[in-house]
């Protein structure tokens, strides 16, 4: 699939964002932990959450989407192996290990693939199941952990990984006696996985800040959630309305998850307004002037956003210095990004980006999520007509993203590719595959 773009017209109106993809995807593997039923409210239609579902399916759960509500039955929990297939499909399901191991004593997952953006290793993890009383095999790509009984523990995490975070934070919920996950990450979607592990039953504080205590509990009951909002596709159609000097309402967000890109919009002389439940950017009245931008974990400048975030740059006044601290391969946008204009200049993890009035149109192709995305939006800024192939990938992360873009004004449809097409696009590698968060 490709979107056909046509750029160069000011985004106008409103747009609702859905629930967030990385607070459910861990809320549906922390769901094999609980005896009884969950019931998910305001869950995305994503590839990913598809995948997701399939995984609970083929470990014998009972898992149904129906809109945007998804019921989890672990009543027939009762295989302990995540397939290859699927596993190598979205790296997320690597959670499912820890979960597993407390509700069946042990677990068999494939290795998870390789990242386009960079390593994420599981090493964090690993030690943290370990530290939890686990033992841990690795061979012929797999990963085979068992305990007969989990039993907590205090576990420093080298990084603050959010995935790291998750998984022990979910797994130590049924081990015997006190965790504690020091140098914990922060995000929004782990204060949500832990509403929704305490709503069924965990005894959780401390999420979202650096030390998080967990008391294990015998069981867990199940329960209704509501996903939070996604913070990076609301940060997405900010930067949309900003780039094509529109004005944008963001509806169904919490601002305080946007803070940092916030403040770097309103750096750049962009008018942001937030109220209770909304954001509005409006950039109808000069061009945004030029920032530097650091990605750093969360309070920080999310790495998620830095892809998109360097095509607002590329449109500004002057010269920004983008500085990715988080993955190492996160400017394999950049070559795409050059086909259409854009100035900028890698050396090693720092970007200098020199903006301009004018980017062109022209046919690029998507290797990650967030890149893809970064390329649809640099579409709507460009003169001309864009084509940006392997959609897959923005798919992956964002549910009817073409469709809010033309609701906002945007000239912007999605074309099946025909078979010589598809065939040059496999040959590039611009199929589905593990990507970007």
């Amino acid at each position: 699939m490709r979107f056909v773009i046509k750029g160069k017209r000011p985004l106008h109106g409103r747009v609702k964002v859905h629930g967030a993809k990385n607070a459910v995807l861990p809320i549906i593997a922390a769901s094999i932990l609980c005896e009884g039923d969950s019931v998910i409210t305001q869950v995305p239609h994503l590839e990913d959450v598809h995948t997701a579902v399939e995984v609970m399916s083929r470990l014998g759960m009972d898992a149904r989407l129906r809109g945007s509500t998804l019921i989890l039955r672990p009543a027939g929990l009762s295989s302990y192996e995540a397939p290859y297939d699927l596993v190598g499909r979205m790296r997320a399901s690597f959670l499912v290990t820890g979960p597993l191991v407390a509700r069946l004593g042990r677990a068999r997952i494939s290795l998870p693939g390789g990242c386009a953006i960079g390593s994420r290793p599981i090493d964090l993890h690993l030690k943290g199941l370990e530290a939890l009383g686990a033992t841990v095999r690795q061979g012929h790509g797999f990963v085979e952990v068992s305990a007969d009984r989990l039993r907590g523990s205090r576990v420093y995490l080298d990084y603050p990984s959010v995935g790291a975070t998750e998984h022990l934070m979910m797994t130590a919920a049924l081990a015997e006696g006190t965790t504690i996950i020091e140098n914990a990450a922060e995000e929004p979607e782990i204060v949500d996985l832990a509403n929704y592990l305490s709503g069924a039953g965990a005894s959780i504080h401390g999420a979202g800040t650096k030390i998080i205590r967990v008391e294990g509990v015998p069981s867990l009951r199940g329960a209704h959630h509501q996903v939070i909002p996604d913070r990076i596709e609301a940060a997405t159609y900010m930067v949309a309305a900003a780039l094509t000097g529109g004005r944008v309402e963001v509806e169904g967000v919490v601002p305080d998850h946007l803070k940092a890109v916030t403040a770097k919009m309103r750096e750049m002389g962009i008018s942001v307004f937030e109220d209770e439940n909304s954001v509005l950017v409006d950039a109808t009245r000069r061009r945004p002037q030029a920032v530097n931008v650091k990605t750093m974990p969360y309070p920080g400048f999310p790495t998620d956003m830095q892809a998109p975030f360097m095509v607002l740059l590329a449109v500004s006044e002057g010269m920004s210095v983008v500085t990715e601290t988080v993955f190492e391969n996160r400017f394999i946008h950049v070559g795409e990004l050059r086909r259409m204009g854009v100035e900028v200049q890698v050396d090693g993890r720092a970007a200098m980006v020199h903006g301009q009035s004018q980017l062109q149109g022209a046919i690029v192709a998507a290797t990650d999520l967030r890149g893809g995305a970064a390329l649809v939006l640099a579409g709507l800024a460009a003169i001309g007509t864009t084509e940006v192939r392997g959609v897959e990938h923005v798919d992956r992360g964002y549910d009817g993203f073409d469709v809010n873009l033309r609701k906002l004004g945007a000239n912007i449809r999605r074309v099946r590719l025909v078979a010589a097409e598809e065939s040059e696009a496999s040959g590039l590698g611009l199929g589905p595959t593990a990507s970007g968060s």
